[in-house]
């Protein structure tokens, strides 16, 4: 358990807490959400004792271990598996002292702790993790050095998985992930056995993984029993009733207002008026919730162009004398809407940089309409930015005969406010770079724009406006992105890339997600396959029956998550966790597995249930 109990901390003088307290229940899975600059990386700064509070106490129960990941993995000729070992800092000792102990009683002592914490499966469960982490087993036995700086930030998110602490804290762990990791990366937290806090913008991450949030907003912390879509719900039914509130109490205070107006000069309504006033006075006036800021993107419109605007014929591309991707048939048309899946380092990068003329074509044809314009977007272009330019002096460089009034609107046009345009690219936020690099990517209206990994820096609700963006823009989009979310808000076409060529994926979003997350099954001989019996046609009666199953599941399920919120509401209550409710606080507690635990077996039931139905209804 995590109690933050009221806390105050200042920067410069700017407070981020005021008298914030919130309580964050064992083994819970928790998303920390809120605007860019609250504050959400600096509490867990303060969780970890790296900063001192002004005021206030942050207690974890006695010994308890704190982990996030490192800023990096070091350069260095340790192997990736050695590294993720070493990150377990006490069996890591362990087996040092195992090594060199010569009292037996010592010796019994070190390899009781090692079989307690299970560490004879280490290698194995490192492997498992920096496998699912993108890192096949070749290399796995390869040294930090030979990977560059976002690949060793996967090496130190494996470690700190690995080590297994009692509060794991994440902040952003997906930026530096591809589409396949981030899913893994769901997975396993959900999976986690003790405390996850997990700072994110991906709302598939929040709405998977975690099963509450914490919300830091106007300098407090407020705890939703509920993952992220239903927090927005939660939060935007307080907003309204916060906003009627307000109204009803403003128009009160208007209509004493007017009667002290109107009688205060009259001898004879005097005393009245000036109760009236008193009144006015005493009023503890409701604040209406701001509207946050509208966050917006102003795509350029392309003229319209006859399709397609390009066709590839038995393609090839790669790097010098190596082919990475061949037999490549495709067509864009100037509507379309693509996402590019695979998993890492199957080529997606390379068809983006094929189509975006960053690669030649070794073999094949390819055609091009004769007045297409592309951008690209890519996330190292944002670390390319000129830091000690202002944007508006990045414009200048592209347009130097435009007026600064219309770049500081095109700049307006992608959220950055004359504040920001005149300021040094080198002090923006992440997200405001990503802003700038992407309007230099589109500031050409280009018919067709490839967005490799757009989302990285930008918060929800950028994301949100990036994909209304996308949805007005009239050129074509290729998306590469491990935002799930936005995938499948803004695409309508799927292309897999693997096995060295591009193919349309029929399948949808979900079933890609599913087919990444199962386990791949040998294959069945030939043997095998004859052998095996050709199914009965279900009737009628069967497949109604198994659709009335399929009914009770999901109505369990909804039951126990029903009861999960209401227990998780309970258990972030600060009063039953005062010492003389110590048993409640163990029954509530009880209660809370009992019920997460049936909630798993009822889900696999409901999965069960609708395999079981579909394939009824196919045979």
């Amino acid at each position: 358990m995590l109690r933050i109990q009221d806390i105050s901390y200042s920067v410069e003088g700017r407070p981020l807490f005021e008298g914030a307290t919130a309580t964050i229940p064992a083994g819970h899975k928790v998303g920390l959400v809120g605007p860019n600059g609250a504050g959400k990386t600096t509490l867990f700064r303060i969780i970890k004792q790296e900063l001192a509070l002004d005021n206030g106490d942050i207690s974890l129960p006695p010994r308890a271990r704190i982990g996030g990941i490192a800023q990096e993995v070091p350069s260095s000729d340790t192997s990736l598996i050695d590294t993720v070992l070493e990150a377990d800092t006490e069996r890591a000792e362990l087996m040092r002292e195992a090594e060199t102990a010569t009292d037996p009683t010592r010796i019994a002592e070190v390899q009781t702790r090692l079989a307690d914490i299970d560490a004879w499966s280490a290698e194995s469960r490192a492997s498992s993790i920096l496998k699912g982490l993108g890192f096949d087993a070749e290399a796995q036995l390869r040294p930090c050095a030979d990977f560059s700086g976002g690949w060793r930030m996967r090496v130190a998110l494996a470690g700190v998985l690995f080590a297994q602490p009692d509060l794991l804290l994440l902040d952003e762990p997906t930026n530096y992930l591809d589409l396949e990791g981030a899913l893994w990366l769901e997975s396993y937290l959900s999976k986690y056995p003790h405390t996850v806090i997990v700072i994110s913008h991906d709302r598939g991450l929040l709405n998977r993984a975690v099963n509450s949030i914490l919300h830091l907003e106007d300098k407090q912390l407020t705890y939703y029993g509920t993952p992220y879509d239903g927090f927005v719900k939660l939060r935007a039914e307080k907003r309204a009733q916060a906003s009627a509130s307000a109204k009803k109490q403003e128009t009160r205070r208007a209509h004493l207002q007017s009667f002290v107006d109107r009688f205060r000069a009259k001898a004879s309504k005097a005393k009245q008026a000036q109760s009236r006033l008193k009144m006015i006075e005493k009023m503890d006036m409701i604040s209406a919730p701001e509207d946050a800021a509208k966050r917006v993107f102003s795509f350029p419109q392309p003229d319209q162009l006859s399709p397609p605007i390009i066709a590839i014929e038995n393609g090839s591309t790669g790097y010098g004398d190596t082919t990475i991707l061949k037999k490549l048939d495709l067509r864009i048309d100037q509507d379309d809407r693509i996402a590019l899946l695979g998993r890492n380092g199957q080529g997606k990068s390379t068809l983006s940089k094929l189509l975006s003329d960053r690669l030649p074509l070794q073999a094949g044809k390819m055609s091009k309409s004769s007045k297409l314009r592309i951008g690209y977007f890519a996330q190292h272009q944002v670390d390319e930015l000129h830091l000690d330019e202002t944007p508006i002096q990045h414009l200048q460089r592209e347009r130097p005969e435009t007026m600064p009034p219309k770049l500081r609107a095109l700049l307006a046009g992608f959220g950055l406010m004359a504040a920001q345009a005149d300021t040094e690219v080198g002090r923006l936020s992440g997200g405001q770079k990503a802003r700038l690099s992407l309007l230099l990517a589109t500031l050409d209206a280009p018919h067709l724009l490839i967005l490799d990994e757009p989302t990285n820096h930008l918060d929800i609700e950028s994301r949100e406006a990036l994909v209304e963006a996308l949805t007005a823009y009239s050129g074509a989009v290729i998306i590469v992105s491990h935002d799930m979310h936005l995938l499948s808000m803004a695409a309508d076409r799927l292309w897999l890339v693997g096995d060295g060529t591009v193919k349309p994926y029929e399948d949808d979003l979900e079933a890609y997600r599913n087919m990444l997350l199962t386990p791949e099954k040998p294959a069945k001989s030939a043997k095998q396959a004859k052998a095996a019996p050709k199914p009965k046609r279900a009737s009628r009666d069967d497949i109604l029956a198994l659709k009335s199953d399929v009914r009770k599941c999901e109505e369990r399920v909804n039951k126990l998550e029903d009861m999960a919120t209401k227990l998780s509401k309970k258990l972030a209550d600060p009063e039953l966790y005062e010492s003389s409710r110590a048993g409640d606080l163990a029954v509530w507690n009880r209660k809370y597995a009992e019920v997460r635990g049936g909630l798993a077996k009822a889900e696999t039931m409901w999965e069960f249930a609708l395999e079981k139905l579909e394939k009824a209804q196919a045979s």
